[in-house]
């Protein structure tokens, strides 16, 4: 009977998490309505999420952009369709790679922070010392993180979309040696706002898994610093999870 309660202990924690996850984004859309909105944090934190992750990004996008020109290279070769692989470069990072890379990437770098950082105060009693100073500890450590990863995501990814196409394009181009024309005219013509938006509106729903995850864990952390760790270790991995999951559904709705 063990592996029927082992069975039984995975569902149960499946649906405290998710609960746990819903009631945290649930609380923190009733206090976006009304102040204090703490502005600098939410500066300070748009800063750490967007500006200090543009390296992994940037380089993500780079090599990403590089393998997919390369790969659709030799496939198309076999068809004399080699035009086509400007066309496939953008359409997958505009519409899918670009949004999904960066999440990942940032969900290993941001929502590791946000749990740590949450689960460290909780465990030495920071968070509770908030309250002794009037001041409400969801809206100052919560809110700002979750709304700076939501808004940054999007403009993270309209980034990695440029630098990925361009890392195709310089494959392409000077390697392949395909004409720079055709490249940019497949890349372009056939590409609409539709997709352009769709990758936008994933980066955000993304962003907004992120932060949530990312805090709950933190916020609600025990256990001192084995605590912290597997807090972190349990936002990096659901974060990533329920990005490749909630993905297929958000295509499913966006293009189906």
């Amino acid at each position: 009977m063990k592996w029927i309660a082992s069975i039984g202990a995975g569902v149960e924690s499946i649906f405290s998490h998710t609960g746990s996850y819903t009631l945290m984004l649930l609380q923190l859309l009733r206090k976006l309505g009304s102040r204090p909105w703490y502005a600098r944090q939410l500066i300070a934190q748009a800063e750490q999420v967007g500006v200090q992750s543009l390296p992994v990004v940037l380089l993500t996008a780079l090599f990403t952009g590089m393998v997919l020109a390369l790969q659709s290279y030799i496939v198309f070769h076999r068809f004399a369709a080699e035009s086509l692989t400007g066309l496939v470069v953008s359409m997958s990072l505009v519409r899918e790679l670009g949004p999904v890379l960066v999440g990942l990437m940032v969900a290993g770098r941001v929502g590791a922070s946000f749990a740590a950082e949450l689960g460290t105060m909780r465990v030495t009693e920071q968070i509770d010392a908030l309250w002794t100073l009037s001041t409400d500890p969801f809206r100052y450590l919560v809110t700002p993180r979750v709304l700076a990863v939501t808004l940054m995501l999007p403009l993270l990814t309209i980034i990695a979309d440029y630098i990925g196409i361009y890392g195709g394009y310089a494959i392409s181009v000077y390697v392949l040696d395909q004409n720079p024309v055709v490249y940019v005219e497949n890349t372009t013509v056939y590409m609409e706002l539709e997709d352009f938006y769709s990758g936008l509106i994933k980066a955000a729903f993304f962003g907004m898994l992120i932060g949530v995850i990312g805090c709950t864990e933190g916020f609600n952390c025990k256990g001192g610093a084995a605590g912290v760790g597997t807090a972190t270790t349990h936002a990096v991995v659901i974060s990533c999870m329920s990005i490749l999951v909630s993905d297929y559904f958000l295509t499913a709705w966006l293009f189906g």
